[in-house]
């Protein structure tokens, strides 16, 4: 659905701006978003994102629940990254414990996580060239996608919301062959990994829509706060997987490769989430080749029947698939928190458009928009 508003009097020899509204509408926009787009001709001259039709209020929600109950909830902001926003509360909820997560508990959060990232990123892979007009990357990515979903639906029984992270470790022990059945898996979705290569980024077409539209700046990652793969692809070198390790990202650094651009534009965005793609593959098959290794042990730590945390603050970050997710967490000694802050990647990152938009043309705006790879739950919270 969309909108126009003409403004101005429109007498002669007097210019007129053009509102344009997009949305809000599903389809287009990876959920229920709305760019309100002020245009002269075909330009844009300013662009104001509006957000909050999915509000669902998931911080005050926290502050109801118990420890274990908000990591239902705080699965569900990122919907492609359910896995990885369980971790970042119960990371949490263990510092203000001093807890110590068993070591294959530790390897095993790590290896799903990175699971997580590659089913993420597929979803991006395939959907974007499809809002740019190329059908069948998306038929390929939904295939690769499905082997991977396979193994972590068998070990944690959901689809896309696991709820298999717990306060101290997991929720169970491995099913028998699993391991053997997620390799696999995982080589089988990297031996294919080459159709985004050669059929997307080979493809003329595909490159003349993205080289050199929507350039983000550095300063302007910085000034919004933007993170993740859209941060590095303007050559903003940080993760916290490699430069503040947490989980067992310490003693991967070795396979870690976090790829930097500097163009900053359509086509490195699209590169870096393909990239991190591969090397999140690798770190996969890392971290099966350390729990065989590993001796057999629990995966999780005995708590008490009513979980509290001790009074204090503190934040947990992890380096999500879209980029920074932080839980500021604190307790008045409860077994609800007292509050639970959420700071997601999206909502940093989707008001970098107020700074691209303007100045490109409204047929580059569908290439600008699916390139920030954002999630609208993740936006809204």
């Amino acid at each position: 659905m969309t909108e126009t508003t003409t403004v101005g009097l429109g007498g002669a020899g007097e210019a007129t701006d053009m509102v344009l509204n997009i949305g809000p509408q599903h389809p287009s926009t990876h959920g229920v978003l709305r760019l309100k787009l002020v245009l002269d001709g075909e330009r844009i001259q300013s662009a104001d994102p509006v957000i909050g039709y999915m509000h669902r209020g998931a911080e005050k929600l926290f502050e109801a629940r118990d420890y274990r109950q908000i990591i239902m909830l705080a699965n569900r902001h990122d919907w492609l990254s359910a896995f990885s926003n369980e971790l970042g509360v119960v990371l949490a909820v263990e510092r203000m414990l001093g807890m110590e997560v068993p070591d294959r508990a530790v390897w095993l959060r790590t290896l799903l996580a990175e699971l997580n990232r590659v089913l993420n990123h597929l979803m991006f892979l395939g959907s974007y060239p499809l809002e740019l007009g190329g059908i069948t990357p998306i038929f390929h990515a939904f295939r690769e996608r499905e082997d991977i979903q396979a193994v972590l639906e068998e070990i944690s029984g959901g689809r896309m919301h696991y709820m298999f992270n717990r306060v101290g470790g997991l929720k169970d022990d491995l099913p028998a062959g699993w391991t053997t059945r997620a390799r696999h898996a995982i080589e089988a979705c990297a031996s294919r990994m080459d159709v985004y290569d050669n059929l997307v980024l080979g493809n003329d077409i595909f490159r003349a829509r993205t080289r050199g539209v929507g350039a983000l700046t550095p300063e302007a990652v910085h000034a919004y706060g933007v993170s993740g793969p859209i941060a590095r692809a303007s050559g903003v070198d940080f993760d916290l997987r490699r430069d503040e390790p947490y989980l067992a990202y310490g003693e991967l650094q070795d396979t870690l490769k976090v790829p930097v651009r500097e163009e900053g534009d359509c086509l490195a965005r699209f590169e870096i989430l393909l990239a991190q793609t591969h090397n999140s593959l690798d770190l996969a098959l890392a971290c099966l080749d350390r729990l065989a290794d590993l001796p057999p042990g629990p995966v999780n730590q005995r708590l008490p029947k009513v979980l509290k945390a001790p009074e204090g603050h503190t934040y947990a970050w992890t380096e999500n698939p879209l980029g920074i997710n932080g839980y500021y967490l604190v307790s008045k000694g409860e077994k609800t928190p007292y509050r639970l802050k959420l700071r997601s990647a999206s909502y940093n990152n989707i008001q970098a458009l107020i700074e691209l938009l303007p100045g490109t043309l409204v047929a580059d705006m569908v290439a600008i928009l699916g390139s920030m790879f954002f999630v609208v739950g993740d936006i809204d919270k």
